[in-house]
């Protein structure tokens, strides 16, 4: 007979963030946690005490996991609109994992302010500061403006209200980042 698989915390991670990806964070508990993993409930149970607390740990794998997709930006693409585009496209790619990070009420920061100050974001703000030669307030500004019109378009993907036409969203995109930096730039003249 096979030795029994040892059913580790990050294996009961990664099939919550699965099933998320699937079936949405509403259809996440120890069953169906636990048919991902082809086992019992039990080793979902044991290692965490609450579906809760499940969710929390399978939401800081998503969350690193949609930082590592806002990096892969093409070569030669300006980095802030590159990113927006990243955000949305994944919106478009992973509508279930897009909801559970940003609609489900499971980020940690309560605001975009907060947001902005996460550990997460430092590598996201500094190759945008990099890209466009600004101060990190004044990227964390243009970052602001890009980041909530990003996030509305996305909203409305990841919600079905909205078919993604990237040429269309980019030159949007484009707009809202010359804006923001045309008002960053006035304010330092």
């Amino acid at each position: 007979m096979p030795p029994k698989t040892k059913i580790t915390e990050e294996m009961i991670i990664s099939a919550a963030v699965e099933v998320i990806r699937q079936r949405g964070f509403e259809n996440v508990n120890a069953r169906t946690v636990s048919e991902k993993l082809h086992c019992s409930t039990q080793p979902v149970m044991y290692h965490f005490s609450t579906i809760e607390n499940l969710k929390r740990a399978a939401y800081k794998k998503a969350d690193k996991e949609h930082s590592e997709y806002l990096m892969n930006a093409p070569q030669g693409q300006d980095p802030i609109l590159a990113i927006g585009l990243n955000y949305i496209r994944f919106a478009v790619e992973e509508p279930q994992l897009f909801r559970f990070l940003f609609q489900s009420g499971y980020a940690e920061e309560n605001n975009l302010l907060n947001m902005i100050e996460s550990e997460e974001l430092i590598p996201v703000i500094a190759a945008m500061q990099e890209g466009c030669g600004l101060s990190e307030e004044k990227t964390k500004q243009v970052f602001l403006t890009v980041a909530l019109f990003a996030h509305g378009y996305a909203s409305i993907i990841a919600n079905n209200h909205l078919e993604f036409d990237e040429k269309l969203i980019a030159e949007h995109l484009e707009c809202a980042w010359n804006g923001a930096m045309m008002a960053v730039q006035e304010e330092i003249e």
